[in-house]
């Protein structure tokens, strides 16, 4: 039956109804027919039915389009559906690619701790191995300052070694020349000259040597443990010097580590009483790490931080410096018979070489061990000598430490890992604790939640009704 007939019959009109865009006429799920009444037939072009590319019509553009689904297009099902196959096909990709960078990241951080380890293992060892055998050395060659100097030229080897890594390792290949004269950009941006190569290299190397020396000489006195842990005080001075002349950051914590570090050189001289071969091996290890304080500060005021590169370019040129400069000391204390060493084969060469490559090799292992892994891990190879050679100490020589030595190693230990502090730990741990104080509270919250809701359930079950207080 037409609409013209319907309407000359007497019955309702029945109005066409017209699909608006952007609102849905119609509920989804309901039929846009009045009920009990026929429904018209209205031949349309938008009741046509779409049939798809096999010549099946597609029942859920059919159930779209009756519905009246806000912006309908012919086709959008299976063109959703195509996009959301697309899309699926994608997210496994992303996933796996975030998966393999996350694994990456985990992989080069644990890499990256792995070698610090390592590092710190062969730092500590090789300081270890420094301080027993000038030990060693000194049964047959008591002469500190010849072997200072000789240890000290060995330096000149550092660039050469480095400049070797660095053809290894690297496609873009530089000459020596080119190397060394990009590397002596720490001196300033005009390089390397006579007068810069005096006024820059010649308090750092007499530093470096008086560092060295006065080590060596405490070794004559104390035991290799006193030496090492007294020398970890050098810590603490470089954080004083710092706070005073480069106005560093102030912090309580680090107040503290110097003010252990010092009680316990003071109850290292106590030990055996102030007086004696005791007392002066605490000041020369006090004065040797006084000295290197001092040489690391005034290395980070006019020298500022330095790359491998430089790094290894400063220390060949302290070698250079030592081997023309103060090489004339040696043979002034060898007329002078403070320290005389008879003839060149009579020389302990064994030892001599073996003292001066592991000092080459603790200088390479903490510059670069700076660069490849953590600084804080080098520091701690530095702490682990003096549990390393307290064990060679007690082991080989029978070394029989007292209360008053153990207490006072103890202490400076303690304040060196105290100095290791970040600056920013007390923010760090007030944040951590506060969140663990949040975490607690929320369990304890959710824990009371379920006893109360236990509680009411329990309640009910026995017929008991809660009454609210007004």
């Amino acid at each position: 039956m037409s609409s013209t007939e319907i309407q000359n019959s007497g019955e309702e009109p029945c109005f066409r109804l017209e699909h608006l865009p952007g609102k849905s006429p119609y509920l989804a799920g309901k039929s846009p027919h009045l009920p009990g009444k026929a429904s018209p037939q209205v031949n349309n072009s938008w009741d046509a039915p779409e049939v798809t590319a096999n010549g099946v019509r597609d029942i859920e553009d059919r159930i779209l389009r009756i519905t009246g689904y806000y912006g309908y297009k012919p086709g959008y099902s299976s063109h959703r559906r195509e996009e959301g196959s697309d899309s699926h096909a994608e997210t496994p990709v992303s996933e796996t690619s975030g998966n393999g960078t996350a694994y990456q990241t985990c992989a080069n951080t644990v890499l990256k701790v792995l070698g610090g380890l390592l590092v710190v293992l062969c730092v500590s060892s090789s300081w270890v191995g420094t301080t027993q055998v000038v030990q060693l050395t000194f049964k047959s060659f008591s002469c500190p300052f010849f072997i200072t100097w000789f240890s000290t030229n060995w330096n000149i080897l550092f660039f050469p070694l480095y400049y070797s890594g660095h053809v290894a390792t690297t496609r873009e290949k530089q000459t020596p020349i080119q190397k060394f004269r990009e590397c002596s950009r720490l001196f300033g941006e005009d390089g390397m000259s006579l007068k810069v190569f005096l006024k820059r290299t010649a308090p750092f190397s007499i530093l470096w040597t008086l560092t060295n020396y006065l080590y060596l000489l405490a070794l004559r006195k104390l035991t290799a443990t006193d030496v090492s842990a007294l020398y970890c005080c050098h810590k603490a001075f470089v954080f004083l010097l710092s706070w005073i002349v480069l106005k560093d950051r102030f912090m309580g914590v680090r107040i503290v580590a110097a003010i252990m570090a010092i009680t316990g050189i003071v109850m290292m001289a106590y030990a055996d009483g102030f007086h004696g071969d005791s007392f002066m091996g605490v000041a020369l290890a006090v004065g040797s790490a006084s000295t290197s304080a001092l040489y690391k500060v005034l290395f980070k005021m006019f020298l500022g931080s330095a790359n491998l590169g430089e790094a290894a370019h400063f220390f060949s040129t302290m070698g250079f410096f030592n081997l023309i400069f103060i090489s004339c000391v040696p043979l002034i204390l060898y007329f002078t018979r403070v320290e005389h060493w008879g003839s060149l084969s009579s020389l302990p060469w064994g030892y001599l070489c073996g003292v001066a490559s592991l000092w080459l090799v603790f200088n390479i292992l903490v510059n670069v061990g700076v660069v490849l892994t953590y600084p804080i891990l080098i520091s701690i190879g530095t702490l682990l000598s003096v549990p390393g050679n307290a064990a060679i100490d007690v082991l080989k020589h029978e070394v029989i430490f007292s209360v008053v030595r153990l207490a006072a190693t103890c202490i400076i230990c303690l304040g060196f890992l105290l100095l290791l502090l970040p600056e920013e730990w007390d923010t760090v741990t007030l944040r951590f604790l506060t969140t663990l104080a949040d975490k607690k509270t929320e369990e304890h919250g959710e824990e009371l939640t379920e006893s109360s809701v236990h509680t009411r359930s329990r309640s009910r079950a026995n017929g008991a009704v809660s009454i609210p207080m007004a």
